[in-house]
């Protein structure tokens, strides 16, 4: 009996090998690397510097992010960004986080360097995770801002003639001592490359081959003869004794220091829980499709009853109970919406009076998507066994892919495309541009107008479904 009911079969074997599939993609489980890809990051370079576009093609090099530094004026045409251009941006939720390289970036005044970090931490797990790879670039992949603002402060210390003649000396000594170009060791000194970059490279496993003729003074001679073995086992020793571990953890915190990122957030400052603005949202529209699909499926049952024949007896005709069952539905979505969110504002304090309007009329856009799509489900079943199959299957996967349950980010390219076809996505973006946001009924028009496009099409479906079906003979 069990391998007869197709649903029961479908829920058992198919959702959990969908989740399966979907979580292995939020947790890199098909990649060597697992993380983010491609978070839409804005840059903007008010610097001369030369190493300040090293540290844009850092970022782009970086799986993470998709680096935007230009604005499209129309008709081909673009302009660098600007910081007015970059809180708009974050504003209008184009993109959630911008690193700006300001004109002091290497400030005259003190050694180091300066930027600003502007988020939008619609998601504090995604807000977390790119604040970390942006650290890791800038300490990590462009350590010749730091020789730079070291060769500016000498420049200013001892005038230009003196500075030129200081790197002048120490390549011609370099060269006579060790060996190599004078202008090219010249050259990397006076750009900044002060070694850092070697060092980089060193603690990342990557020890560079010195060039011919040249060996490191830092490495000690290979020990040859029959105890070679355990005298090298006895350098490795000293080594490691004589780094101990605290001495990494003091490393990052001179950097720290020396590289000062000025963060700010630029909304959301007001919001009590941030992570409860986005997940209650999330689960509301999740347990709403469920709820309005499981309403659908009762007209299987009332067919069954009897109370179709009754009706459509009367001057009833089917349009009039697919709306009717369409509109309880709706009423069936705001009522439960409201009762979460009431929750979530007893729960995490949530201002859901705030904007009233705003998370009302997308909270009804919502229902009516939800309440569609549980008339075409019912629309497409042949029964009320298939019909809670389908809608457990279909409600799952759509909320994992929508961005109901983690970051939409954290997904491959191609399923951060598909979710944007999702109801579940909109609505999370609703609710979350008035909870988190504090946006107006103006400024969420346009996702309501989506979800309210989603309605009309999936109920136009329905309907046609309906009219070519047998649930009304």
């Amino acid at each position: 009996m069990f391998w007869r009911a197709k649903a029961a079969v479908a829920i058992t074997f198919l959702v959990p090998i969908v989740l399966i599939y979907l979580f292995g993609h939020v947790f890199g489980l098909y990649r060597k690397d697992s993380g983010p890809v491609g978070i839409p990051i804005a840059v903007v370079n008010l610097s001369q510097e030369p190493a300040a576009l090293k540290l844009i093609e850092a970022l782009k090099a970086e799986k993470a992010f998709r680096v935007i530094t230009t604005r499209d004026l129309g008709n081909g045409a673009t302009r660098p960004l600007t910081e007015a251009d970059v809180r708009a941006g974050l504003h209008d939720n184009w993109y959630r986080y911008a690193l700006i390289l300001p004109a002091d970036l290497l400030p005259d005044d003190a050694f180091g360097v300066r930027m600003k970090f502007l988020f939008n931490p619609r998601n504090e797990i995604e807000a977390q995770t790119v604040n970390g790879l942006l650290q890791k670039t800038v300490f990590s992949n462009v350590p010749q801002l730091l020789g730079q603002s070291l060769q500016k402060r000498a420049r200013r210390f001892l005038g230009d003639e003196r500075f030129e003649r200081f790197n002048r000396t120490i390549a011609n000594t370099l060269a006579d001592n060790f060996g190599g170009d004078r202008e090219k060791i010249y050259q990397q000194a006076i750009s900044g490359d002060l070694g850092f970059s070697e060092l980089n490279r060193t603690e990342a496993g990557k020890t560079p081959a010195p060039p011919p003729g040249l060996r490191r003074l830092d490495a000690a001679p290979a020990p040859n003869g029959p105890d070679a073995q355990s005298q090298s086992s006895k350098l490795e020793g000293q080594k490691s004794a004589a780094a101990p571990p605290q001495d990494q953890k003091s490393s990052t915190d001179i950097f720290s220091q020396m590289v000062k990122i000025e963060t700010e957030q630029v909304a959301g400052k007001e919001v009590k829980n941030p992570m409860a603005a986005r997940l209650v949202g999330g689960y509301a529209i999740m347990f709403l499709l469920m709820a309005v699909s499981a309403s659908a499926t009762t007209l299987f049952e009332e067919k069954n009853s009897g109370v179709f024949q009754r009706l459509l007896s009367s001057p009833v005709r089917p349009a009039h109970i697919l709306w009717a069952r369409f509109l309880f539905g709706v009423i069936l979505g705001l009522v439960q919406i409201t009762a979460l969110f009431c929750a979530g504002r007893v729960f995490f304090g949530l201002d859901i009076f705030r904007h009233a309007g705003a998370l009302f009329a997308v909270a009804l856009s919502a229902a009516a998507a939800c309440s569609a799509f549980g008339m075409l489900v019912a629309a497409i079943s042949p029964s009320a066994a298939a019909a809670n199959g389908i809608s457990t299957f279909v409600v799952i996967s759509m909320s994992a892919v929508g961005g109901a349950w983690f970051p939409v980010s954290f997904m491959p390219d191609y399923i951060q495309t598909v979710s944007k076809f999702t109801l579940v996505y909109w609505s999370v973006e609703g609710f979350t541009d008035v909870l988190w946001a504090g946006r107006s009924l103006l400024e969420v028009l346009p996702t309501i107008g989506i979800l309210a496009g989603i309605a009309a099409g999936v109920m136009a479906v329905a309907v046609w479904c309906f009219n070519r079906g047998k649930l009304f003979d």
